[in-house]
């Protein structure tokens, strides 16, 4: 098959222990809104998107939260315009106690003008919010490797 310029991802979809509670995260504090859910016994769901468009699903059907020693999701990353939104976000999410991988914003590697912030949601799920620049003064947290890869 050759590579065209219509295949990109369309949606993610993550496991989550209780969905109502995800549901919050992802909806409060990143602003995804909910374009439907699924309520009925054994079939806990929510559809997120931004403008109408699904961009992520949650499905209640995990029994234990994220174990990054697994096969799977590495973790999900969002990309913002500019640093100042990823400021913005760092301030909400750290005045809701969300834990956090590194102290503020890191570059994404030794040098680079890209970088954000990495944390967990209540799951464990690794997440990311960066930015394309703007990050160009910001620590790498280690500099042989991704900041994103190793957290």
């Amino acid at each position: 098959m050759t590579a065209t310029s219509t295949f990109r991802t369309g949606h993610i979809g993550l496991n989550v222990t209780e969905v109502d509670r995800s549901l919050a995260f992802y909806r409060d504090l990143l602003g995804f809104e909910v374009l439907s859910e699924g309520k009925e016994d054994g079939r806990r769901f929510a559809l997120l998107g931004r403008a109408g468009r699904l961009s992520l699903t949650l499905w209640q059907q995990a029994g234990d939260g994220f174990a990054p020693d697994r096969a799977g999701l590495h973790h999900l990353a969002f990309e913002v315009d500019t640093i100042d939104e990823v400021k913005a976000y760092e301030s909400e999410l750290r005045a809701h106690g969300v834990q956090f991988a590194y102290e503020g914003i890191v570059a994404h590697r030794e040098g680079a003008a890209s970088g954000g912030i990495f944390f967990r949601d209540p799951d464990g799920i690794r997440l990311e919010i960066s930015s394309p620049l703007g990050a160009e003064t910001a620590p790498a947290p280690v500099a042989a490797a991704p900041t994103c890869g190793f957290f």
